[in-house]
């Protein structure tokens, strides 16, 4: 299901289910250990039976009857045993519910990450990218307690009460009716205050993700905020924002110490009860059984009544931890539109095969690499298509300059050559197998050296050949003068370079991956005269035998190419015209 994400989602059963389908579906990594976590719990439960009749007989057997010690040593050393193996249970349950906890948090990260990648750079344009870096963060680490915790409760809960209601019921049938009447009110009530903190839980995750977002955009735009004198200004909005999270923060936390203090009212008025009919039979006030029962009978009911309860009590205390999961699913949901899933599943081919490559046929390894037929496209977010009604093609080896004023669509046909931006109206056919490389006017750089940043497009390129793509694209002719050449640290998005610095290393990452249709976004500009000439004299060497498709102004360019395609905005409508 597939929702915008400013959306509001309406809270129901269906929903709710499944946003709980997909959390099961995270954990399908780990499925071995999931249920080892299961067998070691509820094991460990079925063993604390035999742990309560122990104790119960020794007391029973020392106390009352006055048997001899050597008579009890065997029962004390499997008592002994019995708690030995239990603590390795429990060690082993927490081992094995983490690692499911692990691969569940992988798991998250990855389909978001691939969600994000499937949206395109267009889509993440126009997002908070703080609120989507929480997704990978706080949102993931929202969903542990809820595998490790939650689940293996949710297993033992229904196994090991009825192992001691059959128990109790064995020796005692009064008190195992006692159990079973009572045990209604703790999961009654958990449910009530399950609702409220899974709300609670959903605001406060939300709150986290605006505050990140917030965060993250005026610590990007810090220099601009700083010249126009907001700095001071700014800080009051981000004492708003950490106060939201606050606020936010206390109400779950209210919520979870209130439910957490009536559940264990409700368990102990509950073991009360038992104590109380056991008492009062062993005074003569209450007798339903023809005859009295022994102490160590009494026992045995006593150690196992909160026993009874207890998988319920943690049940309860893990019950905000499934609301935390469905609240971090449901800001999933909204941030991306839908819950994404796993590659193979989003792509339709759950079990299919792996598809073969197929080798070209001839006709299509002599066909043009680029065919646009009566395209129009129109910007994410606009209201009017800026290319109208546009056919052309682009030949192998042709060198084609988009020209036309500011707003004419030259970088928006770029994205879509690229894949970027799907065509509202015609197609965009590309050659089978054709590999395509974009240099936007805009490149990214990380920060770290030169040198690794243009290795993204090859991370085992030579140093030889990392010289040579950054002579080809005129890097050298700056980086030389720098101390440490290409190994010279950069700051984020270029910090330190200039807007010609930063596209010539854009475009040095281009070359690097050496592609077969090179699309470049003013390429040339901010260039002085004598760069521009030798860049594109390099340009041209490197790209003899591959199609060029560049947007420009520059006139130096237009005569560079061979081909022009001129785009003049007409209102709404733009013309094209192609000329050699």
């Amino acid at each position: 299901m597939s929702i915008p994400p400013d959306a509001p989602l309406v809270e129901t059963t269906a929903l709710r289910r499944q946003r709980l389908h997909w959390l099961g579906g995270l954990a399908t990594a780990a499925r071995g250990r999931q249920r080892l976590a299961a067998i070691c719990i509820c094991l460990s439960g079925a063993l604390l039976i035999g742990q309560a009749a122990a104790i119960a007989w020794l007391i029973q057997a020392v106390l009352v009857d006055h048997r001899p010690l050597a008579e009890a040593t065997p029962v004390l050393l499997g008592l002994l045993a019995v708690l030995g193996i239990r603590t390795l249970l429990g060690s082993a349950t927490q081992a094995a519910a983490g690692d499911v906890a692990d691969a569940a948090r992988l798991a998250l990260r990855e389909r978001v990450y691939q969600r994000l990648l499937g949206r395109g750079p267009l889509w993440l344009r126009q997002q908070r990218t703080g609120e989507l870096g929480e997704l990978m963060l706080a949102h993931a680490d929202a969903i542990e307690n809820y595998y490790s915790g939650y689940q293996p409760v949710r297993i033992e809960v229904v196994v090991v009460p009825l192992l001691i209601a059959i128990a109790v019921a064995w020796t005692d049938w009064v008190i195992a009716l006692i159990l079973l009447f009572t045990a209604p009110l703790v999961p009654f009530f958990m449910m009530l205050v399950g609702w409220g903190a899974e709300a609670a839980g959903r605001a406060q995750l939300g709150e986290l993700a605006r505050m990140s977002g917030h965060f993250a955009d005026r610590i990007k735009g810090l220099g601009l905020l700083r010249l126009y004198g907001r700095g001071e200004a700014e800080l009051d909005g981000v004492a708003s924002a950490a106060e939201g999270v606050r606020e936010r923060t206390l109400k779950v936390l209210q919520i979870a110490f209130l439910s957490s203090t009536v559940l264990e009212f409700f368990a102990s008025v509950s073991v009360a009860m038992v104590a109380l009919y056991l008492g009062l039979s062993y005074l003569g006030l209450m007798s339903l059984h023809a005859q009295v029962p022994t102490l160590g009978v009494g026992l045995f009911c006593l150690l196992l009544a909160p026993e009874f309860y207890a998988p319920l009590r943690r049940l309860a205390a893990h019950y905000h931890d499934r609301a935390n999961a469905l609240a971090a699913a449901a800001e999933v949901e909204r941030l991306l539109g839908e819950l994404p899933a796993a590659a193979a599943a989003a792509a339709g081919v759950d079990d299919a095969p792996p598809a073969t490559a197929r080798a070209p046929e001839l006709l299509e390894l002599h066909a043009p690499p680029v065919v646009v037929r009566d395209v129009s496209l129109r910007p994410l977010g606009a209201h009017h298509d800026v290319v109208q009604h546009l056919s052309f093609q682009v030949e192998p080896g042709q060198r084609v300059a988009l020209v036309g004023p500011s707003g004419s669509g030259k970088s928006t046909l770029l994205e879509a050559l690229a894949g970027w931006l799907p065509p509202r109206e015609g197609s965009i056919v590309l050659r089978p197998g054709l590999d395509v490389g974009y240099a936007g006017q805009r490149p990214y750089l990380f920060h770290g050296t030169i040198a690794d940043n243009l290795r993204l497009a090859a991370p085992g390129a030579t140093d030889a050949h990392l010289r040579a793509v950054a002579e080809a694209a005129q890097v050298m002719r700056f980086a030389a003068a720098l101390p440490q050449g290409l190994d010279t640290v950069i700051g984020e998005r270029g910090f330190g370079l200039s807007g010609g610095e930063a596209r010539r290393i854009g475009l040095a990452r281009l070359l690097l991956r050496d592609p077969q249709l090179l699309l470049l976004d003013e390429p040339t500009a901010f260039l002085d005269p004598d760069t521009e000439a030798d860049l594109l004299r390099t340009l041209a060497a490197f790209a003899r035998g591959r199609s060029v498709v560049i947007a420009t102004h520059s006139e130096t360019a237009m005569r560079w190419a061979d081909t022009r395609l001129t785009l003049t905005a007409g209102g709404a409508r733009l013309a094209s015209e192609v000329t050699p």
